[in-house]
């Protein structure tokens, strides 16, 4: 009797499953059913209770050996039949059934937020999940460098990655040597340098400078944020390749306008390597290498700074290193050593292209194939530089991060320019979206108090390291000026001048009759004078003017006295005849400009035995203590300038501070890399040392200003930024020992 109810009731229960599939398809037919699309939430949701609608259509065993159904299904069955139920089983309304009462606004509104609800349950259980697959990979990527060892394959990046590094460090010299240079061959008078907010060489380097680290300030924020995107190999080769280009046209332009905005684009490429150099490299170290190594590596920033220095220092002064392109266009050795300071960028593409992207970056984004590739050539290639051939990479599965959903699908019908707004507009949001959660709660705190210390210790060093050079040259000048000879009322007749006239002024004098002939005038100012029948050949001029002066029956043979060195001053019957064309480089005016370079030469080579002590002692005492010990002693160390009274003390002062301070700046970098996780690591990077450009745009600009003023105020807002960024360093965890997040 079992067997046949059991017999009956699957009977019945194949029927109604016939019904409802023959309902369904009928819907279909008319068109009347709506598809809907559903997240994973309401799926399994929905599954579920249809699979307890359907086992309540078997009947339960009851002790006594009968059959009955549950209750619920019961007086489900007395209130309503398959026939009047208005759904099937796929959740689709069909014709001819009833639709029950109709609901009101606030019942369908209600049912949106569930709807939404569920979905924020779903994303936030996916980030957990993430977080969780996080950490795991974090501790089992240190295992896996651990096993690859340290040796052939990290040298070979850290050589690449420095030349990239190196490419930083030499953009940040380059204008500041080129612009007085560039200036005078490009004929920018001194009344058109007005545009520059200052009437002198420091204003025009400032701007220069001011332009690159607003470049700069540009490119580190978008490439490191596109690194967490699209991979730490390609947005630097993207970078350097931008950075390259642009160098390159600058030196071939002619406009000073033109200059400036190549120069411009050149630093927001390049702006992208700091960010992505640390971070890239990073992932390739060990947790016990990893600050001793990353601290080798800013000694590339270094390299740059000396390679421009000393190209600056060999190239530019060498007024032969040129020559001519048609009858306007002079290649001058200025361009020549724009062209020179390219060669690390292209050099560090080159050998890029010879290195493998980031497997941490592969892992992060779910490429495991990927990812275990290249931590087996890291492997391989270490060991047989070590002599084990033989010694074979013993892992065969790596966590992977589980990843979100951000494919937008536009269809075969779109055209390729809608197409590529949408790619574009979606890794747009992306990256916009991963720089917002550095400020989520989790990372907060850590966010703020980075962005204090990258401020203040941007704002001081990149502002005292401009205003040495300008004291020094301020004390030159000071100097200079201390030997000029004045000469008032002076009557010279019938003399010929052939040799150079140098830093004389010369007030209310009468020149009758005399030849200046092939000559060089240099800082040479006549005031209120006056020159009859006199005769001028082959004269050679730099920072001298005639103010309120009278020529007549004077003749000008060959010279460069264009009419903006002829100030208010009047001529009589007086004639220019083949003018020199064009403006010539002449460095007199600059006192000494081998000093200028000399100055930046030693003073970036100072920092030399910092690099080496942070290097050796980052492992060992921390990053926490090498920051804010640096940083004391860099403060105490700003005291000393208010007894640089001589050029040979502010060198010797720039050195001591650039010695100092570089250990904080090591500490600092190792510090950031190993805060952030590797999603956000090149993001919140390229953000602080946007920032940093910032604080050194606000730096440079407040501390020349008081060059010959005073020097308390630069004494007083070091010291202080100073000892601030090392107080705040103190509150920031400690990451020494800690595996890669």
């Amino acid at each position: 009797m079992e067997e046949g109810y059991r017999d009956r009731t699957a009977f019945i229960k194949g029927a109604k499953d016939i019904a409802k599939e023959v309902k369904r398809q009928a819907g279909k037919k008319v068109g009347r059913g709506a598809d809907k699309m559903s997240d994973e939430y309401t799926k399994r949701s929905y599954a579920r209770f249809e699979e307890e609608d359907d086992d309540e259509d078997y009947p339960v065993q009851a002790q006594d050996g009968t059959y009955y159904r549950s209750n619920s299904r019961a007086n489900d069955e007395e209130g309503h039949s398959d026939s009047t139920e208005g759904h099937d089983e796929d959740d689709e309304i069909y014709e001819g059934e009833y639709q029950g009462i109709p609901r009101g606004e606030t019942a369908a509104k209600s049912d949106a937020e569930a709807q939404a609800a569920g979905q924020f349950r779903d994303l936030a259980q996916l980030e957990a999940e993430r977080r969780k697959d996080q950490e795991e990979l974090a501790q089992q990527y240190e295992t896996i460098l651990q096993e690859c060892g340290h040796g052939r394959f990290q040298w070979s990046l850290y050589f690449v990655l420095g030349l990239a590094l190196m490419a930083d460090g030499v953009e940040i010299f380059v204008v500041g040597f080129v612009l007085p240079s560039a200036e005078r061959d490009m004929c920018l008078s001194e009344p058109n340098k007005g545009m520059l907010g200052d009437q002198n060489d420091r204003g025009s380097r400032q701007t220069g400078s001011l332009i690159v680290y607003l470049g700069m300030m540009v490119g580190a924020f978008v490439w490191g944020g596109l690194a967490d995107r699209i991979g730490r190999r390609q947005t630097l080769l993207i970078s350097l390749s931008i950075n390259s280009v642009f160098a390159f046209f600058s030196s071939f332009v002619q406009g000073y306008s033109s200059f400036l905005f190549c120069r411009l684009l050149s630093g927001v490429g390049i702006g992208g390597s700091i960010p992505i150099v640390f971070s890239y490299y990073s992932e390739f170290l060990a947790q016990e290498k990893r600050g001793e190594h990353l601290s080798w590596l800013c000694m590339f920033w270094m390299f740059g700074g000396i390679y421009a220095a000393a190209m600056a220092w060999a190239i530019i002064p060498h007024y032969g290193w040129s020559f001519q392109m048609g009858s306007a266009y002079q290649f001058h050795s200025w361009r020549v050593f724009v062209l020179v300071c390219a060669f690390p960028a292209v050099a560090a593409i080159a050998a890029l292209n010879t290195m493998p992207e980031s497997p941490r970056f592969y892992l992060e984004n779910g490429k495991h194939d990927e990812g275990w590739m290249i931590l087996k050539q890291v492997h391989d290639t270490n060991m047989r530089a070590k002599g084990y051939p033989e010694r074979v990479f013993s892992v065969t599965t790596i966590k992977t991060v589980k990843q979100m959903d951000e494919l937008v699908d536009m269809g075969d019908s779109a055209a390729w320019h809608q197409k590529w707004r949408m790619k574009l507009s979606n890794l747009f949001h992306q990256v916009w979206s991963n720089f917002l959660t550095i400020f989520n709660p989790e990372f907060r705190r850590t966010t703020y108090m980075m962005m204090a210390v990258w401020f203040s210790m941007s704002f001081s060093y990149y502002g005292l390291t401009v205003w040495f050079p300008d004291m020094i040259k301020y004390l030159q000048k000071e100097e200079y000026a201390a030997r000029t000879k004045v000469f008032i009322k002076e009557k010279v007749e019938h003399v010929t001048f052939n040799f150079t006239l140098e830093n004389q002024v010369h007030r209310n004098g009468e020149f009758f009759n005399n030849k200046f002939l092939n000559l060089k005038m240099k800082s040479m100012v006549f005031e209120d004078s006056m020159f009859e029948e006199c005769y001028f050949e082959d004269i050679t001029s730099s920072n001298t003017f005639f103010r309120n002066c009278t020529f007549i029956s004077t003749l000008f043979y060959n010279t460069d006295l264009f009419k903006f060195r002829l100030v208010n001053s009047k001529l009589i019957n007086s004639t220019f005849l083949h003018n020199k064309e064009g403006c010539l480089l002449d460095f007199s005016d600059d006192n000494n400009a081998y000093m200028i370079y000399f100055v930046s030469f030693l003073g970036t080579l100072a920092v030399l035995p910092g690099n080496i002590v942070s290097a050796l002692l980052m492992d060992k005492i921390g990053r926490l203590r090498m920051l804010a010990g640096s940083s004391v002693i860099s403060c105490v160390s700003c005291f000393f300038l208010s007894f640089g009274n001589s050029e040979s003390a502010m060198i010797a002062l720039l050195c001591l501070f650039g010695g100092i301070s570089i250990a904080s700046w090591n500490a600092l970098d190792v510090l950031t890399v190993e805060l952030y996780p590797s999603d956000k690591r090149c993001t919140a990077f390229g953000f602080l040392n946007a920032l940093c450009k910032l604080a050194a745009v606000l730096g440079i600009s407040i501390f020349q200003s008081f060059v010959g003023i005073t020097k308390a105020v630069p004494i007083l807002f070091a010291s202080g930024a100073l000892a601030a960024g090392s107080f705040l360093a103190l509150k920031l965890p400690e990451t020494r020992g800690m595996v890669l997040q």
